[in-house]
């Protein structure tokens, strides 16, 4: 099979095609063949050097996919040759096979085709396991994310939304506010021009954010302290500007906050099967009715992963996609 390797850490001029032998599925595995996967961050880190696969992971890069199921093992689960499916894998999605655990696999939603629904699992995951899992939104709270038109940032507008909080997202240019907007937010801060933490307290009437959810780090540490409500809950998922940072822990017991943080990657199947279950159940429905979609900004060849790289690394809104066919 073709498949996208990673020939040394740097820029995306780094990834390449190559041959690969088509992986066989473990027990609990299924094998797709892969008609379309996602570009995401953790990709990017990982070419860089700086998040390799957790163990027994292939050391290809690509976080989730859609295909159709070629073969599986004998405990993989309900599914069947010629099902066809979208899943989160550890690692390995950047080909033209892929082996996935049973239980990570789920049904593409009603009217998807292999795109869309290749552009849903990380995301979704991501957001569905930070946001209502870890932080614990509830309907009628307040959110802010910040990189608003990022896979991440549309993903948990809309849910957000569609969940019943009042919804505040940052973003770079008047643009993308525009598109936040549009995505479901109620205020969208132009990070440029304006500082959030006193667009989010006049919109809150002072009370300051329920749930936060950050990709930023950096100052941006302190200052979604300022930020948050009484009781607020801050979720960290990445650092683009970096994970130190002097901040004034005050506010943390002053406000008694909660300051938590995850990664996905490495979570073990069980884990991640639960967040399956959840979104078959409490979002597929809402995809399937288009209350909330998947944004795409570029669907390219996978033999063009390097400019897939380099888009995601340059203004782009939304999701990023890699096709085989």
């Amino acid at each position: 099979m073709t498949a996208i390797e990673i020939t040394r850490p740097g820029g995306p001029e780094v990834l390449a095609p190559a041959t690969r032998p088509v992986p066989s599925p473990a027990p609990r595995e299924i094998l797709v063949k892969v008609a379309a996967a996602g570009v995401n961050r953790p990709d990017s880190l990982q070419r860089e050097g700086g998040y390799p696969p957790p163990p027994g992971a292939s050391d290809i890069p690509g976080l989730e996919i859609a295909g159709t199921v070629v073969a599986r093992g004998d405990l993989a689960g309900p599914w069947k040759v010629g099902d066809r499916v979208t899943a989160l894998v550890p690692g390995g999605g950047y080909a033209e096979y892929a082996v996935v655990d049973g239980s990570n696999a789920l049904p593409l939603p009603e009217g998807y085709d292999m795109v869309k629904a290749a552009a849903l699992p990380e995301t979704f995951f991501t957001v569905w396991s930070n946001v209502f899992d870890r932080a614990g939104l509830l309907s009628g709270e307040s959110f802010l994310v910040h990189g608003g038109t990022s896979g991440i940032g549309t993903t948990a507008i809309q849910l957000a939304k569609a969940f019943g909080a009042t919804v505040f997202a940052t973003a770079g240019s008047d643009e993308k506010c525009r598109v936040c907007r549009e995505l479901g937010a109620d205020l969208a801060v132009n990070y440029r021009e304006e500082d959030f933490v006193a667009a989010v307290k006049q919109a809150t009437g002072g009370k300051g954010v329920d749930v936060i959810l950050d990709m930023v780090g950096g100052d941006y540490i302190d200052r979604n302290y300022e930020a948050a409500a009484v009781e607020g809950r801050i979720v960290q998922i990445a650092f683009l500007r970096g994970a130190k940072q002097t901040v004034n822990f005050n506010r943390l017991m002053l406000k008694r906050l909660t300051h938590t943080g995850s990664t996905l990657r490495a979570r073990d199947p069980a884990f991640k099967a639960k967040i399956a279950a959840c979104l078959e159940e409490k979002v597929w429905p809402l995809l399937a009715a288009g209350t909330v979609a998947p944004v795409i900004d570029a669907v390219l060849p996978l033999t063009d992963a390097a400019k897939a790289h380099a888009l995601l690394e340059a203004d782009h809104v939304g999701k990023i996609m890699l096709t085989t066919e």
